[in-house]
């Protein structure tokens, strides 16, 4: 009887070990997703800027020429 009892306290503790690991990887993915997240939305913002024309010297104030 003591054996089946400390088995089962045994696996109990294994469990709750288990549960704690799973919720620190949870709080490690979450983080690396809101990090990766901002990333890539300070990319599209730095994407989205519309290059300027020139606003002195000879080359670039008149014509653009960005393809």
């Amino acid at each position: 009887m003591d054996t089946s009892i400390n088995n089962v306290v045994a696996q109990s503790q294994a469990m709750q070990q288990a549960q704690t690991a799973q919720q620190a990887q949870m709080q490690i993915f979450k983080s690396a997703l809101d990090t990766q997240q901002q990333q890539v939305t300070a990319l599209m913002e730095s994407a989205s800027v519309e290059p300027r024309l020139a606003n002195d010297g000879h080359l670039g104030t008149r014509l653009d020429t960005y393809a």
